[in-house]
């Protein structure tokens, strides 16, 4: 069970790394051609780790369209609601909703596998919300206003990812054998198909789009792609197939530190004294996850 816990946090802190790029070229082009690009790059690496381990486990079709359509929903719709709530809102902003992730996980995963969430998970939960109350006191302190749009982008973003979540815990039980990668390749191409009927309504130029940016922000839009798609998501996964989906998910708002600690070493500037807080609750709940 710790190790699951181990590879959500690597997960976590791949994504927040990656959520600076994200938030740039997405502001720079558009969260369609971000969400494709990241997409792309992450069912190419999939596809050639499944190779290099030994190629594909059988798969029914109805497994495989259960990976599809979670990775159509979450990864498709969700996470074009979800960068554009980057856009809208920062990053910091946006990963503050996510508090209410572990507790949409939590009441789907009770509902669908009967995941009851024990006293402990739940003391760690309340932790890591409590963490996200600390930065949006600090945000509105800031800002003074909540941005309406940004905050229904992110919630159906969140809420899409949920529901994607626990479909994929249900592909998994599925079949065991399944590793994390392949998982990832059929969730990827369902994104990818996703985006394809978007542009219907939404057009853009992929290939126009990545001959605009210059050689230096092409190799940091493949870093972040790479960092937030492919190594999140193998990391990500791996936790989701055996473990607690709410605390699971709980762990994943740890991103909001990270983001912020990372803000701070960017601009060179001391932590806030929220941050501070927001670090010993941090502590404090993962001290309580990792006790045995």
């Amino acid at each position: 069970m710790q190790t699951a816990y181990i590879y959500a946090l690597c997960a976590n802190a791949c994504f927040a790394v990656a959520t600076l790029f994200f938030t740039h070229y997405t502001r720079k082009l558009s969260s369609l051609w971000m969400n494709t690009f990241k997409a792309s790059v992450a069912l190419v690496c999939f596809g050639a780790m499944n190779l290099y381990l030994g190629g594909f486990h059988p798969i029914t079709t109805y497994n495989f369209l259960v990976f599809f359509i979670s990775g159509f929903l979450a990864l498709g719709i969700g996470d074009v609601f979800l960068l554009n709530a980057f856009k809208e809102m920062g990053t910091g902003r946006t990963l503050v909703l996510f508090g209410f992730h572990p507790v949409i996980v939590g009441v789907v995963s009770f509902i669908a596998f009967d995941q009851a969430i024990s006293s402990k998970k739940l003391v760690v939960i309340l932790l890591f919300i409590l963490c996200l109350i600390i930065f949006s006191v600090e945000n509105f302190r800031k800002t003074k206003s909540w941005d309406l749009k940004g905050i229904l982008l992110a919630l159906l973003g969140m809420s899409f990812d949920a529901v994607g979540v626990t479909i994929t815990r249900y592909g998994f039980n599925l079949n065991e054998n399944l590793t994390a990668f392949e998982g990832n390749f059929y969730r990827c191409l369902g994104a990818i198909v996703a985006y394809i009927l978007l542009s219907y309504w939404y057009p853009f130029s992929f290939v126009a789009g990545f001959k605009k940016l210059r050689w230096r922000s092409r190799g940091l839009v493949f870093i972040g792609a790479f960092l937030g798609t492919f190594l999140s998501l193998a990391f990500y996964l791996e936790a989701i197939k055996t473990s607690h989906l709410a605390t699971i998910s709980a762990i994943s708002i740890t991103g909001v530190t990270m983001s912020a600690g990372l803000e701070c070493l960017w601009e060179k500037k001391a932590p806030s004294i929220y941050l501070l807080g927001a670090l010993s609750l941090l502590s404090l709940g993962l001290w309580i996850l990792f006790d045995t």
